[in-house]
Protein backbone atom coordinates (compact mmCIF):
# COMPACT_ATOMS: atom_id res chain seq x y z
CA UNK A 1 0.00 0.00 0.00
CA UNK A 2 3.30 2.00 -0.80
CA UNK A 3 2.83 3.48 2.97
CA UNK A 4 -0.18 5.52 2.59
CA UNK A 5 -2.08 3.27 5.33
CA UNK A 6 -2.12 3.18 9.01
CA UNK A 7 -1.48 -0.29 10.85
CA UNK A 8 -3.04 -1.06 14.13
CA UNK A 9 -4.41 -3.25 16.25
CA UNK A 10 -7.56 -4.34 17.74
CA UNK A 11 -8.67 -6.28 20.61
CA UNK A 12 -5.64 -8.30 19.53
CA UNK A 13 -6.48 -8.24 15.67
CA UNK A 14 -4.18 -6.57 13.22
CA UNK A 15 -5.71 -3.94 11.01
CA UNK A 16 -5.06 -1.65 8.70
CA UNK A 17 -6.87 1.74 8.05
CA UNK A 18 -6.56 2.75 3.95
CA UNK A 19 -6.87 6.63 2.66
CA UNK A 20 -9.84 5.62 0.94
CA UNK A 21 -12.01 5.06 4.36
CA UNK A 22 -11.87 1.01 4.13
CA UNK A 23 -10.63 -1.41 6.53
CA UNK A 24 -8.29 -4.29 5.60
CA UNK A 25 -7.62 -7.06 7.84
CA UNK A 26 -4.57 -8.93 6.18
CA UNK A 27 -4.92 -12.07 8.04
CA UNK A 28 -8.77 -12.62 7.08
CA UNK A 29 -8.41 -11.71 4.23
CA UNK A 30 -11.53 -9.13 4.76
CA UNK A 31 -12.33 -5.73 3.58
CA UNK A 32 -14.51 -3.45 5.19
CA UNK A 33 -16.55 -0.37 4.00
CA UNK A 34 -19.51 1.25 5.51
CA UNK A 35 -21.77 3.54 4.40
CA UNK A 36 -21.93 3.41 0.95
CA UNK A 37 -25.13 4.87 0.64
CA UNK A 38 -25.52 3.32 -2.83
CA UNK A 39 -28.51 5.09 -4.97
CA UNK A 40 -29.35 8.48 -2.81
CA UNK A 41 -29.28 10.85 -5.78
CA UNK A 42 -32.52 8.46 -6.76
CA UNK A 43 -33.60 8.03 -3.35
CA UNK A 44 -33.74 12.04 -3.36
CA UNK A 45 -35.26 12.46 -6.39
CA UNK A 46 -38.26 10.07 -5.86
CA UNK A 47 -38.69 11.58 -2.14
CA UNK A 48 -38.05 15.12 -2.27
CA UNK A 49 -37.72 16.12 -6.26
CA UNK A 50 -34.43 16.69 -5.24
CA UNK A 51 -32.51 16.47 -8.28
CA UNK A 52 -28.52 15.60 -8.13
CA UNK A 53 -26.10 14.46 -10.83
CA UNK A 54 -26.93 10.83 -11.07
CA UNK A 55 -22.70 9.41 -10.35
CA UNK A 56 -22.62 9.02 -6.72
CA UNK A 57 -23.10 5.38 -7.27
CA UNK A 58 -20.88 4.31 -10.14
CA UNK A 59 -17.97 6.60 -8.34
CA UNK A 60 -18.44 5.18 -5.05
CA UNK A 61 -18.19 1.52 -7.30
CA UNK A 62 -15.29 3.10 -8.98
CA UNK A 63 -13.51 3.80 -5.82
CA UNK A 64 -14.02 0.60 -4.21
CA UNK A 65 -13.15 -1.21 -7.31
CA UNK A 66 -9.71 -0.11 -6.63
CA UNK A 67 -9.39 -1.07 -3.18
CA UNK A 68 -10.36 -4.62 -4.37
CA UNK A 69 -7.64 -4.98 -6.88
CA UNK A 70 -5.00 -3.98 -4.46
CA UNK A 71 -6.02 -6.02 -1.35
CA UNK A 72 -7.68 -8.94 -3.07
CA UNK A 73 -9.87 -9.77 -0.06
CA UNK A 74 -11.83 -13.14 0.19
CA UNK A 75 -14.45 -11.42 1.93
CA UNK A 76 -16.14 -8.15 1.77
CA UNK A 77 -18.56 -6.65 5.13
CA UNK A 78 -20.06 -3.81 3.85
CA UNK A 79 -21.00 -2.31 7.56
CA UNK A 80 -24.87 -0.95 7.25
CA UNK A 81 -26.20 1.93 5.21
CA UNK A 82 -25.27 0.21 2.12
CA UNK A 83 -28.04 1.91 0.10
CA UNK A 84 -29.86 4.72 0.77
CA UNK A 85 -32.41 2.73 1.51
CA UNK A 86 -34.00 -0.35 0.28
CA UNK A 87 -35.92 0.86 -2.78
CA UNK A 88 -32.46 2.42 -4.01
CA UNK A 89 -31.40 -1.37 -3.58
CA UNK A 90 -33.78 -2.25 -6.08
CA UNK A 91 -33.85 1.11 -8.66
CA UNK A 92 -29.88 0.68 -8.80
CA UNK A 93 -28.99 1.45 -12.75
CA UNK A 94 -28.32 -1.59 -14.80
CA UNK A 95 -25.10 -0.87 -15.15
CA UNK A 96 -24.37 -0.29 -11.94
CA UNK A 97 -25.88 -3.29 -10.67
CA UNK A 98 -23.83 -5.15 -13.09
CA UNK A 99 -20.43 -3.79 -12.03
CA UNK A 100 -21.33 -5.05 -8.23
CA UNK A 101 -22.18 -8.19 -9.15
CA UNK A 102 -19.23 -8.30 -10.79
CA UNK A 103 -17.26 -6.80 -7.41
CA UNK A 104 -18.33 -9.81 -5.95
CA UNK A 105 -18.30 -12.31 -7.76
CA UNK A 106 -15.60 -15.23 -6.24
CA UNK A 107 -15.72 -13.44 -2.73
CA UNK A 108 -17.73 -13.55 0.21
CA UNK A 109 -19.94 -10.32 0.31
CA UNK A 110 -21.65 -9.63 3.79
CA UNK A 111 -24.41 -6.81 4.45
CA UNK A 112 -24.57 -5.54 7.45
CA UNK A 113 -28.08 -4.01 8.30
CA UNK A 114 -28.20 -0.31 8.77
CA UNK A 115 -30.83 2.48 10.01
CA UNK A 116 -31.32 3.09 6.24
CA UNK A 117 -31.43 -0.31 4.68
CA UNK A 118 -33.01 -2.21 7.58
CA UNK A 119 -33.92 -5.36 5.81
CA UNK A 120 -32.87 -7.56 3.09
CA UNK A 121 -31.73 -5.78 -0.39
CA UNK A 122 -32.05 -6.60 -3.96
CA UNK A 123 -28.33 -7.82 -4.15
CA UNK A 124 -26.55 -10.73 -3.67
CA UNK A 125 -24.54 -11.92 -0.97
CA UNK A 126 -25.17 -12.47 2.81
CA UNK A 127 -27.43 -10.08 5.26
CA UNK A 128 -26.51 -10.11 8.95
CA UNK A 129 -27.91 -7.84 11.87
CA UNK A 130 -24.05 -8.12 13.02
CA UNK A 131 -21.14 -10.20 12.47
CA UNK A 132 -18.11 -11.32 14.38
CA UNK A 133 -14.46 -11.97 12.73
CA UNK A 134 -11.37 -12.71 14.73
CA UNK A 135 -12.49 -10.83 17.67
CA UNK A 136 -13.90 -8.34 15.97
CA UNK A 137 -17.55 -7.46 16.28
CA UNK A 138 -18.91 -5.43 12.90
CA UNK A 139 -21.89 -3.87 13.44
CA UNK A 140 -23.79 -0.57 11.95
CA UNK A 141 -24.58 1.79 14.96
CA UNK A 142 -21.59 1.57 18.09
CA UNK A 143 -23.44 0.22 21.20
CA UNK A 144 -21.97 1.91 24.51
CA UNK A 145 -20.21 -0.30 26.89
CA UNK A 146 -19.95 -2.90 23.93
CA UNK A 147 -17.32 -5.39 24.46
CA UNK A 148 -13.58 -4.53 23.10
CA UNK A 149 -13.22 -4.99 19.56
CA UNK A 150 -16.38 -3.44 18.08
CA UNK A 151 -16.18 -1.99 14.19
CA UNK A 152 -19.03 0.28 13.77
CA UNK A 153 -19.90 3.13 11.01
CA UNK A 154 -23.11 5.27 11.00
CA UNK A 155 -22.09 8.73 12.00
CA UNK A 156 -19.98 9.75 9.09
CA UNK A 157 -16.94 11.37 11.24
CA UNK A 158 -14.77 13.86 10.14
CA UNK A 159 -12.22 16.28 11.48
CA UNK A 160 -9.65 18.32 10.57
CA UNK A 161 -6.03 20.09 11.27
CA UNK A 162 -5.39 23.68 10.72
CA UNK A 163 -3.71 23.33 6.79
CA UNK A 164 -5.13 20.44 6.14
CA UNK A 165 -8.22 22.44 4.22
CA UNK A 166 -11.79 21.08 4.61
CA UNK A 167 -12.48 18.57 7.10
CA UNK A 168 -11.57 14.99 5.96
CA UNK A 169 -13.34 11.61 6.64
CA UNK A 170 -11.69 10.14 9.42
CA UNK A 171 -11.99 6.79 11.42
CA UNK A 172 -12.16 6.85 14.98
CA UNK A 173 -9.90 4.41 17.26
CA UNK A 174 -9.19 4.02 20.56
CA UNK A 175 -8.15 0.74 22.40
CA UNK A 176 -11.62 -0.81 22.40
CA UNK A 177 -13.37 0.53 19.26
CA UNK A 178 -13.38 1.37 15.99
CA UNK A 179 -15.62 3.97 13.58
CA UNK A 180 -15.12 3.99 10.18
CA UNK A 181 -15.83 6.95 7.98
CA UNK A 182 -18.40 7.07 5.40
CA UNK A 183 -17.58 5.57 1.99
CA UNK A 184 -19.80 6.85 -0.33
CA UNK A 185 -19.56 9.71 -2.40
CA UNK A 186 -22.80 12.07 -1.57
CA UNK A 187 -22.54 11.85 2.40
CA UNK A 188 -22.09 14.31 4.84
CA UNK A 189 -20.40 13.97 8.11
CA UNK A 190 -20.49 14.93 12.04
CA UNK A 191 -18.09 16.83 13.67
CA UNK A 192 -15.39 13.99 15.36
CA UNK A 193 -15.93 15.99 18.43
CA UNK A 194 -19.46 16.32 18.65
CA UNK A 195 -20.69 14.49 22.45
CA UNK A 196 -22.42 11.83 20.27
CA UNK A 197 -19.10 10.49 18.84
CA UNK A 198 -16.74 11.80 21.82
CA UNK A 199 -18.54 10.00 23.93
CA UNK A 200 -18.42 6.72 22.86
CA UNK A 201 -14.41 6.96 22.59
CA UNK A 202 -11.91 6.66 25.45
CA UNK A 203 -9.72 9.92 25.88
CA UNK A 204 -6.82 9.17 24.20
CA UNK A 205 -8.38 8.67 20.78
CA UNK A 206 -7.08 8.94 17.77
CA UNK A 207 -8.52 10.45 14.35
CA UNK A 208 -7.14 9.18 11.27
CA UNK A 209 -7.89 11.25 8.20
CA UNK A 210 -8.46 10.37 4.66
CA UNK A 211 -7.38 11.43 1.49
CA UNK A 212 -4.24 10.80 -0.39
CA UNK A 213 -2.47 8.78 2.92
CA UNK A 214 -4.29 7.87 6.23
CA UNK A 215 -3.03 10.42 8.67
CA UNK A 216 -3.52 9.81 12.56
CA UNK A 217 -3.65 12.08 14.91
CA UNK A 218 -5.18 12.87 18.63
CA UNK A 219 -8.50 13.82 18.79
CA UNK A 220 -9.38 16.93 21.55
CA UNK A 221 -11.84 16.49 23.81
CA UNK A 222 -15.69 16.49 22.64
CA UNK A 223 -17.26 20.43 22.00
CA UNK A 224 -20.73 21.67 20.77
CA UNK A 225 -20.30 21.22 17.12
CA UNK A 226 -23.06 21.39 14.12
CA UNK A 227 -24.07 18.03 12.66
CA UNK A 228 -24.26 17.64 8.82
CA UNK A 229 -25.57 13.79 7.71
Amino acid sequence: MNGTAFSFTLNGTAAVALPSGALLLPSERLLCISDLHLGKSERMARRRGVMLPPYETRATLDRLALDLDATQPACVVALGDSFDDLAASEALDPEDRARLVALQDGRRWIWIEGNHDAGPNAQDGEGHASLTVAGLTFRHIAEPGAAPGEVSGHYHPKFGLPGFGDRRPCFLLDASRLVLPAYGTYTGGLDARDPALRSLLADRALAILTGSRAIPVPLPGAQRVGQRV
